[in-house]
């Protein structure tokens, strides 16, 4: 349990603001997390990695020379919101682009994706590596949709350490995706963690057994099986792993053998002494190993292992120099000192940025677009119940909290924008962030990166024509199919925003105007969201309930619907 905590709503940010105050030499606190406190070098990429707090030393403390250049910390086990990503992102990035590094979380994959889009309007070059090595997850042919556990430490260790030898952004992707391709973990766990100011764990394994192919979000094994000795632990978790050696391995492999909090170092090296006679036995040779707790648990009972398959490649980055709060290695000769680097001087703060000047043409945009914002908020609010509703039948009942607290804050950051002289692209990105942020979940996330997405097809130089308007709609759509990562049949928003889509593109490439474009556009919609009422859930929260959701129309699909319809209602009335 937690023993020192003020209040257990505060506990992430105090903890992070404190992480800063004693690695003032290496990190600055910002809205969302952390940077370096130095400059980052002109024309390097910027490696932002983060998720969740409650994993310390991941993800603040990999943050330094030859590793992170910043880290977006989440409250405990969640990820950060779009906004805190974003904010690290711009404060970290200095003209080489950003790679973003997180674990394979639904939460963490929607809200970087929302951050990189905003990013990406702005003229921004990101790129994203989930990493996703937990054996236990998935199966080996989809390894890249497996969760990612203590393999984030060789990833962005070997990440940062190319960015590092001077790559550019594409170089560090390449090398990034291929160090996480040939890693593998797998972890057991003998009992649960417990939250800041909790009385109980998350969960509890019976005495003398332990769980196996446990998460690090407090998810408890896949299996319980009796206990076992430090030896059969460790040939438990190797002979996990040596299932997937590949076929061209060099026989060099990197290996960390990570403690979850409440396993200590003295049993770390029992376990690994077994694990280094594995390794001889299987003819592997371990470059450099690492035991100790790398990404934590809280204070989880349990440990993992992972390998990393080494080339001469990867191997060259595992064994460089990094110097960071939590995380030492090499001759720091290879690296420019702390006292060598510029230091920082100006950062981003949410709500201080300059709003781009604007010509009046797109400043009337802008009202228009507003006109909508405030529409859409009034349509959430006056459904709220009903998209409750149906978002309790297979879910967690909070779809309609969700949109009318998103639409709010996005009427609110589109308003003050508008009274800043802001053009409709600029409107469009304020109230895009402002609705991730204020819903929170997949739903913010979703509209937040959709009217993200929305902004940056629009300008603020130029009145937006009905062509922008219809590309403005179509990389909204766009940006959730890319950010969800659903297909049509899933049972989600996109089994109403694709057809919409592709009705929206065929009336306008045969001549319709806008207004009737879009109300056939909006009706098929409709339609089809109704529709969904016969599909099985396939993807969220709602697929692990089954035949649960069958009889129930999605709640994202209705309520994607529903706007569309508004907005066609709205220019049946103002054909502006």
């Amino acid at each position: 349990m937690t023993y020192l905590l003020n209040s257990a709503s505060d506990f992430s940010h105090e903890a992070v603001l404190g992480f800063a105050a004693a690695n003032s030499q290496y990190v600055t606190a910002v809205h969302g997390g952390v940077v370096r406190s130095t400059q980052t070098p002109a024309g390097q990429p910027a490696l932002v990695i983060g998720g969740g707090s409650g994993h310390y030393p991941a993800f603040a403390g990999w943050v330094g020379p030859g590793m992170g250049h910043g880290a977006p910390c989440g409250n405990i086990f969640s990820s950060p919101s779009a906004s805190q990503v974003y904010s690290v992102a711009r404060n970290a990035e200095n003209g080489g682009g950003v790679l973003m590094g997180f674990g394979n979380y639904a939460g963490d994959v929607l809200h970087f994706g929302a951050a990189a889009e905003k990013l990406r309007a702005e003229g921004i070059d990101v790129r994203i590596i989930r990493v996703s090595d937990d054996i236990a997850s998935n199966s080996r042919k989809n390894h890249r949709d497996r969760r990612g556990i203590a393999g984030d430490l060789p990833v962005f260790k070997i990440a940062g350490a190319v960015i590092e030898a001077g790559v550019d952004l594409d170089e560090a992707e390449r090398i990034a995706w291929k160090a996480n391709d040939a890693t593998r973990s797998f972890g057991l766990a003998f009992d649960g963690c417990t939250l800041p100011g909790a009385d109980e764990p998350l969960f509890h394994v019976p005495e003398s057994t332990m769980g196996v192919g446990l998460g690090i979000h407090g998810e408890p094994g896949i299996r319980d099986i009796p206990m076992g000795t430090a030896s059969e632990v460790a040939d438990l978790l190797f002979e996990g792993i040596l299932e997937e050696v590949p076929q061209e391995a060099s026989g060099r492999v990197a290996v960390v053998l990570n403690g979850l909090g409440r396993v200590k170092y003295e049993e770390l090296f029992v376990v690994y002494g077994r694990i280094s006679e594995r390794l001889a036995e299987a003819g592997l040779t371990a470059v450099q190993p690492e035991v100790g707790e790398f990404v934590t648990s809280l204070d989880m009972a349990g440990l993992s292992l992972t390998v990393v398959f080494l080339d001469e490649e990867l191997e060259r980055h595992w064994v460089a120099a990094a110097d960071t709060p939590a995380y030492r290695r090499g001759e720091l000769r290879d690296l420019p000192s702390m006292q060598d680097r510029a230091p920082r001087t100006e950062f981003y703060t949410p709500g201080e940025e300059k709003v781009p000047e604007a010509s009046s043409e797109s400043q009337a945009t802008a009202a228009s677009v507003q006109e909508v914002i405030e529409l859409f908020a009034r349509v959430c609010a006056e459904n709220e119940g009903e998209l409750g509703r149906l978002d309790a039948v297979a879910g967690d009942g909070d779809h309609g909290q969700g949109m009318v607290l998103g639409s709010r804050g996005a009427v609110d950051a589109g308003r003050a924008a508008l009274e800043r002289g802001a053009g409709a692209r600029t409107v469009l990105l304020h109230a895009g962030t402002a609705w991730a942020e204020s819903a929170g979940g997949t739903s913010g996330a979703l509209w937040g990166s959709a009217l993200t997405a929305a902004g940056g097809a629009l300008s603020d130089e130029t009145k937006a024509d009905p062509d922008a308007a219809v590309q403005a709609l179509l990389s909204g759509v766009e940006a959730v199919r890319r950010l969800g990562g659903a297909q049509p049949g899933d049972k989600t928003m996109v089994d109403a925003a694709a057809p919409f889509a592709a009705d929206l593109q065929k009336q306008s490439q045969a001549g319709e105007d806008l207004g009737s474009a879009l109300s056939s556009a909006a009706a098929i919609a409709t339609e089809a969201a109704a529709d969904t009422a016969e599909l099985k859930a396939r993807l969220g929260r709602s697929r692990v309930l089954g035949d649960k959701s069958l009889g129930t129309p999605d709640p994202g699909a209705t309520s994607f619907a529903l706007l569309m319809e508004a907005l066609a209602d709205h220019l049946k009335k103002d054909r502006g």
